[in-house]
């Protein structure tokens, strides 16, 4: 047999002829020994981190997998909600570009709207309208639309979504609920109405009696002739007052500026308050304020409510007339004259409504319907004994 004994005595023969000691030698392989022990020992933890590394990924995957499926199924759900959506939805790049739209927006508008030039191809299509974020189209083969068009900017691609809504059903209904209010009121006030036009009526034919008298004097016959003019002439502007208020606004809308139209209403206005000895403070802007609206409508407006402010003031009275802007037109009307309670400030706008002997009631109802019609408000402020502010605001055009 092969003694292991004879191999270590000739193998530290052979290391001994060659130049090393058994101390040396026991010293290297003592060093071989510890740094294999180390090898492994690192081996052994490198292999554990390579376990505890890939069971790490392995979560970190399913997690990733998990947020992906479900990040998947949202962009489903939320592309087939926006399929679902009544209203239409457009998404601009930066450069307004239309990068994505759903179904409604196509049936909108009867077009695919897909990489066009949304202000090249729309701008000329919607038309602005009196209402703010509405619209007016006609689409290719269609009857007229009213659309509600909000635009919200998209941070996330630089761009703008567009939100559409077709109003045009509530726009008409809109229209016809105005027509049936208008129509309501001149039906509750019929009787108001009545009386109104048969106080002038009465007179105008009694002065008319008067003329077939038999001896009556050419200079009564001119006087009963003027007094019965006068009072058809009142009759006649009242039913002109009444016809305006039951058709609304229908006049056609441009862009004016709104201190011509305060200029014509001065013009008309201030000649007989300077004879009944008014005061006037006048503030009007240089710079030119500009609202959609009808410049004969809009100055007689005007008229109307300086002549209101003119009849409440007293002789010297101050009568002060406002013109700015900021997120809207203004303009104010104030005087310290009268003023007004509560009760009638309350009832200020209703139709056939008046506190003058010779008012008619319908003058301010068809300012304020007129106000309405162009998208504005009116608002009044008043003390009694102390004077009434009017103000007008009307959006700006665009």
């Amino acid at each position: 047999m092969h003694n292991p004994e004879s191999n270590k005595e000739a193998a530290a023969a052979g290391l001994a002829t060659s130049g090393l000691d058994k101390r040396e030698l026991e010293q290297a392989f003592s060093l071989f020994t510890e740094a294999s022990r180390q090898l492994v020992e690192s081996y052994q933890e490198l292999e554990q981190k390579v376990t505890s590394l890939t069971a790490e990924l392995a979560t970190a995957n399913g997690a990733l997998r998990q947020q992906f499926e479900e990040k998947a199924a949202l962009s489903s759900r939320l592309s087939a909600l926006l399929d679902a959506l009544p209203g239409g939805v457009v998404e601009l790049s930066h450069e307004g570009v239309v990068i994505a739209t759903n179904p409604a927006t196509r049936q909108i508008f009867g077009l695919d709207l897909m990489d066009c030039d949304w202000d090249a191809v729309m701008g000329s299509r919607l038309v602005p309208t009196n209402v703010c974020n509405e619209w007016e189209y006609q689409p290719p083969g269609g009857e007229l639309r009213r659309l509600s068009v909000i635009s919200n900017s998209a941070p996330a691609v630089g761009g703008r979504i567009l939100l559409i809504h077709d109003v045009s059903e509530a726009w008409r209904l809109r229209l016809q609920l105005e027509q049936h209010k208008r129509l309501a009121a001149m039906g509750e006030m019929s009787a108001g109405l009545a009386h109104q036009l048969r106080t002038p009526l009465s007179a105008a034919l009694l002065y008319t009696a008067n003329l077939s008298r038999p001896g009556l004097s050419d200079e009564d016959r001119q006087k009963f002739g003027d007094k019965a003019v006068s009072r058809m002439r009142h009759l006649e502007s009242l039913i002109q007052n009444m016809l305006q208020f039951v058709r609304g606004h229908q006049a056609l809308c441009e862009k004016v500026a709104l201190a011509d139209c305060l200029d014509d209403a001065l013009q008309s206005v201030q000649p007989q308050a300077d004879a009944m000895q008014r005061q006037w403070l006048v503030d009007i802007p240089d710079a030119p304020i500009w609202v959609e609206a009808n410049r004969k409508e809009l100055t007689g407006a005007f008229i109307n409510l300086l002549e209101n402010a003119v009849q409440a003031t007293k002789a010297n009275g101050c009568i002060r007339v406002r013109l700015d802007e900021d997120e809207s037109a203004r303009v104010s009307i104030a005087d310290n004259g009268c003023g007004m309670d509560q009760q009638v400030k309350e009832r200020l706008f209703e139709p056939f409504f008046t506190t003058r002997k010779e008012g008619t009631g319908l003058g301010l109802a068809i300012v304020a319907n007129l106000v309405t019609a162009y998208g504005g408000t009116i608002e009044v402020e008043s003390v009694l004994g102390e004077g009434t502010k009017m103000m007008v605001k009307l959006p700006l055009a665009t």
